[in-house]
């Protein structure tokens, strides 16, 4: 990873451990579960993409952080529910149990379930971020995290275990499950700063391309990548009939459209110049991606 993802990715593990700290709260249980899942690592690509885009538009990325790290929640309650045995029954996440496997299903769903609503309020407890924009961004972050967005995406993926599919409906699953919650990362640090339309639609437009070629490359890992680097068991989605791009394309192709993504968020942001440097940076992470 690059010096300066690894700087944001810093910031953030500070922020969360910040916001997330033990100061005894009721019930005890609940927090350790969020914490367990919330503090055990991974890419941070969300919240870091929230403050790139603050960056690039020359703004103060410090003051969005709270949104940052309010994606971060987001994206942490949706693998939690993912993990469950009723989705995806999976038994390890960022190299260690998943969440239900250490505290039971019951307080899993509960503890993604408050994630879900702390997000919002670290969102709506934000300061020195006008209250327009703040409501702009929170109005389609919700948007991207419920039917039209992640969970839609979830109940098709879903409902297509074990049918066949078309590349229509599998892309639709791949932008609502995956690249909805990303292009709003990207986003949502340009609507926190009053940004243009015309700005929030390239910087959209490189957030689906980017958010297809992470999934895209996703799917590529779970049949060519390796347990220990991925943190978590790979062929799941053979094993489960999942319809990806690998399967219904296959191997090269897929790379093809990885790509084929990643230039088309390249062009998305050239406007932008040396300002974009971290989000250009994130696409050749992607590109290069390993786990």
């Amino acid at each position: 990873m690059s010096h300066t993802f690894d700087q944001k990715r810093k910031k953030i593990d500070e922020a969360l451990a910040h916001y997330l700290k033990d100061g005894g709260q009721e019930p005890p249980t609940l927090y350790e579960s969020m914490r367990y899942s919330v503090l055990a690592g991974g890419k941070r690509l969300r919240p870091v993409l929230c403050l790139a885009s603050c960056e690039a538009l020359g703004k103060d990325e410090d003051s969005v952080i709270p949104f940052a790290c309010a994606l971060e929640l987001i994206h942490t309650y949706s693998l939690i529910h993912d993990d469950l045995p009723c989705m995806d029954d999976d038994d390890f996440r960022r190299g260690r149990p998943t969440n239900h496997k250490v505290f039971g299903e019951a307080l899993a769903i509960l503890s993604g379930d408050c994630l879900l609503t702390l997000a919002f309020e670290w969102m709506a407890q934000a300061k020195n971020i006008p209250p327009k924009f703040k409501i702009n961004a929170i109005q389609e972050i919700a948007s991207a995290a419920g039917a039209d967005g992640l969970v839609g995406g979830q109940v098709v993926d879903l409902a297509f275990e074990g049918k066949s599919v078309t590349p229509e409906k599998l892309r639709y699953i791949h932008i609502h499950k995956t690249a909805r919650l990303i292009e709003i990362s990207v986003k949502a640090g340009a609507l926190l700063t009053g940004a243009s339309k015309e700005i929030l639609k390239k910087l959209s437009q490189y957030g689906q391309s980017l958010g297809l070629a992470f999934q895209i490359t996703d799917d590529l890992l779970d049949v060519l990548g390796d347990a220990k680097k991925m943190g978590k068991a790979v062929r799941k989605d053979a094993e489960l009939k999942k319809a990806t791009y690998p399967s219904l394309f296959g191997i090269e192709a897929s790379k093809k459209m990885v790509e084929e993504n990643i230039q088309k968020a390249y062009q998305s942001i050239e406007f932008l110049g040396p300002k974009a440097n971290t989000l250009k940076e994130i696409l050749q992470m992607v590109r290069e991606r390993e786990n």
